[in-house]
């Protein structure tokens, strides 16, 4: 039987968030949503996609992020000629000079590290991006009859250019369902933007501090998986899942017209533990209806297929997202309400 996590493990976790954002904060300005969606997909153990348009700082992020936790960081420059060895690594011969020998020897790719950004993943062929998929799965590497293991914690952020199309290898929905998140990187705030030109124009930033190291990392990941979900809410989340298919008996009229596919159960656990590890996040002991619609649309937009009706009236997955959280049910007297488990963690 799993048991619960203790008040002061989250009150750790929030507070070590709390100052991942200070120094998130001095080399990067704005994006606060963006880096709780990071932060909620890393302690969920999960990989995202950032999708945003060129110059939004999405890699400095990610290499802040990286050094703010103390994680090896590797980044891959995706290309049409990227072959698959280019990411896991090849055998190469090596000759002993002193006994003549040789053997071969296998030499790693950049995907053996802690964090690894896959920079415009979609201008790579599917051959070279399956490469990485079974990284991000299986947490291993085949390179000819061999398997090798990838470091722990091992996380892949992949980037996005939402603009240009022409010479790119869209993900396929099967291979973006592996993504925890699709998290959108939006336009600065005019405010914002004044800052980033005054801060980035002037004198070298400087470098942020490393706030949790990568066995810590872990840990927190096994926190969250023991942050308790009422039965209520999973039966919610079931609800919001199952009502993204076509044509099924749960489905709403405004999906039957505007959604081609729908969601499978890999969308309702990624939902549930995102949600978990937002409550840990904030050092809240349960999870709550907040927490599960907060991270709703990062989870379930690249999860579910538009069809023609849906974008020649306007709707976007978000929309669709939004109007699905208010057309589903919740019964308010059958919820839990807030600290319904405060009697676990305290036995």
């Amino acid at each position: 039987m799993k048991t619960a996590p203790d008040m002061a493990a989250l009150e750790k976790l929030k507070a070590a968030q709390e100052r991942i954002r200070e120094q998130i904060r001095t080399v990067v300005v704005g994006q606060d949503d963006v880096v709780e969606q990071l932060l909620v997909s890393i302690l969920a153990g999960g990989h995202c996609i950032l999708e945003g348009v060129p110059g939004l700082a999405k890699t400095l992020l990610v290499s802040t992020l990286a050094k703010s936790l103390s994680l090896d960081f590797g980044r891959i420059q995706f290309t049409p000629d990227l072959m698959p060895a280019d990411i896991t690594g090849t055998d190469v011969i090596y000759e002993d000079r002193q006994t003549g020998t040789r053997e071969f020897r296998f030499i790693e790719g950049p995907i053996f590290t802690n964090l690894l950004l896959a920079d415009e993943i979609n201008r790579t062929p599917p051959k070279t991006q399956a490469a990485l998929l079974q990284g991000m799965q299986e947490k291993n590497i085949s390179a000819g009859t061999k398997h090798y293991q990838l470091p722990r914690p091992f996380f892949v952020l992949a980037t996005q250019n939402p603009i240009e199309q022409e010479g790119t290898y869209p993900l396929p929905e099967a291979q973006l369902d592996r993504f925890l998140m699709k998290i959108i990187v939006r336009y600065p705030t005019r405010d914002e933007e004044r800052q980033i030109y005054k801060t980035v124009t002037g004198e070298e930033q400087s470098e942020p501090a490393a706030t949790l190291t990568g066995e810590e990392v872990l840990e927190l990941q096994h926190l969250v998986r023991r942050v308790p979900i009422s039965d209520f809410l999973v039966d919610y989340t079931m609800d919001l899942i199952r009502a993204t298919r076509r044509d099924s008996e749960d489905a709403l009229e405004f999906i039957n017209r505007w959604v081609l596919w729908g969601a499978g159960p890999r969308g309702g656990q990624s939902l549930i533990l995102a949600a978990k590890a937002r409550a840990a996040l904030y050092g809240r002991p349960e999870v709550s209806v907040e927490d599960l619609q907060a991270v709703a649309k990062a989870v379930l937009r690249h999860r579910i297929v538009l069809s023609y009706n849906a974008e020649s009236e306007g709707q976007t997955p978000d929309t669709v997202i939004e109007k699905l959280i208010a057309e589903t049910p919740l019964h308010q007297s059958t919820a839990g309400k807030d600290g319904q488990f405060e009697h676990i963690l305290k036995s």
